[in-house]
């Protein structure tokens, strides 16, 4: 139970995050966890799906839910006034959702609609087929949604075993941000969730055992070729984690990056073209999307070559390593002006294991970031021999 006091705001963001993800599913099983997320929507022993849906829009606020790789989040924004309701929403949706086997046929109807929009939705599949490929079966590599054939076999017995087993107390982080007063919420926990038996410890996810490099071309019709260009990364306790973020950042994370200026604004080769990573418990992913027209694929791919080629080889100047470090810092000090960001931050350091950090910590962390840890980074994600690439559009 953690909670962070933020002056001058009203509201409160509040959220139940259990320890379960797609990183913990059995192949045959893919996309069990965020149906079960879905499924708790759908009624509890005391709320219909109507009465759950209007619960918090009723009073202005809302209710949301994501499945990640290795996490499930349950979470709320209302007003300060309007916590004692959201967190009894969130208790009755986690801890007694019905799972009928009525509500799953047709709930399962919803995630193939979502699975499908994936599949029409080129920038997003691009994703999945490299995560897929980079991964070479584990769990990392699994689609979240699953697939047409597991989603439709999952059973109600299979959504209620893993709800039975899985959240349960250990396995659950419960967190607010905003105008909240921390022994206040402590009570409305303890009667929220106190009785709650403490179940098994969570199962972590298994340790990759390697990733794929080269070339894979999926062939589409489309109007644009996309290109997702990337490598396994480090785990969110890695000593490089935060290295690494500034490396990316100068590398593909604005309008200033490195690839915007040269994709973009020299080449003109692409609308979109962005750096990205993820951190998990026990590695990571880094990597490049870029999507062009399929006439112009093989220079933007030479050009992204290139770029990787420089920065692994060079890493960063003193002056943009400087300027690197300020607008990461800028963004951080900027996102902790939304409750919704400082909820995350703060339910993160519970969930990765981590003392919390205040602002001052943080940015001093950033400060501490050395060139050698900085070029260390750069050769570890962007040596262009080492990426795996999925190109998906005409060949």
């Amino acid at each position: 139970m953690l909670s962070e006091h933020v002056p001058g705001v009203r509201s409160v963001s509040v959220g139940v995050w259990v320890r379960h993800g797609s990183a913990h599913e059995p192949a045959a099983r893919m996309g069990e966890s965020h149906m079960l997320e879905h499924m708790v929507f759908k009624g509890t022993e005391r709320r219909s799906a109507h009465d759950i849906a209007l619960s918090l829009e009723a009073l202005g606020g809302s209710l949301d839910a994501f499945t990640s790789r290795e996490h499930t989040a349950f979470q709320a924004r209302v007003l300060d006034s309007h916590l004692p309701e959201a967190l009894d929403v969130l208790a009755d949706m986690v801890r007694r959702p019905l799972l009928r086997d009525d509500d799953l046929g047709l709930e399962r109807e919803v995630v193939l609609e979502e699975i499908a929009q994936v599949d029409d939705t080129p920038d997003d599949l691009v994703f999945e087929l490299h995560g897929e490929g980079l991964w070479q079966g584990h769990a990392y590599g699994h689609a979240i949604l699953g697939t047409r054939e597991t989603v439709g076999a999952l059973t109600g017995d299979d959504l209620r075993a893993l709800h039975d087993t899985r959240y349960r107390g250990r396995n659950l982080v419960v967190a607010a941000t905003g105008n909240v007063d921390h022994d206040r919420f402590l009570a409305l926990v303890s009667e929220a969730f106190g009785d709650l038996d403490a179940g098994e410890a969570p199962t972590p996810a298994a340790d990759p055992a390697g990733t794929r490099s080269g070339r894979r071309w999926v062939d589409r019709e489309s109007h644009q070729l996309h290109l997702v260009v990337g490598r396994e990364g480090v785990s969110h306790a890695h000593p490089l984690r935060i290295p690494l973020i500034l490396v990316s950042q100068a590398f593909g994370g604005g309008m200033s990056s490195r690839l915007f200026q040269r994709i973009r604004e020299e080449l003109g080769l692409a609308y979109t073209v962005f750096s990205y990573q993820s951190f998990y418990s026990r590695s990571g992913l880094v990597g490049v999307y870029l999507g062009t027209r399929p006439g112009s694929g093989e220079r933007a791919e030479e050009a992204l070559r290139e770029e990787f080629a420089r920065i692994s080889r060079d890493s960063l100047g003193a002056d943009e390593l400087e300027q690197t470090r300020m607008q990461v810092k800028g963004q951080i000090m900027l996102s902790l002006e939304s409750t919704s960001a400082r909820l995350y931050r703060l339910a993160g350091s519970a969930l990765n294991g981590e003392p919390w950090l205040g602002l001052d910590d943080l940015l001093a962390r950033v400060d501490a970031v050395t060139p050698d840890q900085v070029a260390e980074a750069a050769r570890l994600a962007f040596d262009p021999d080492s990426q795996y690439t999925l190109l998906l559009g005409p060949g």
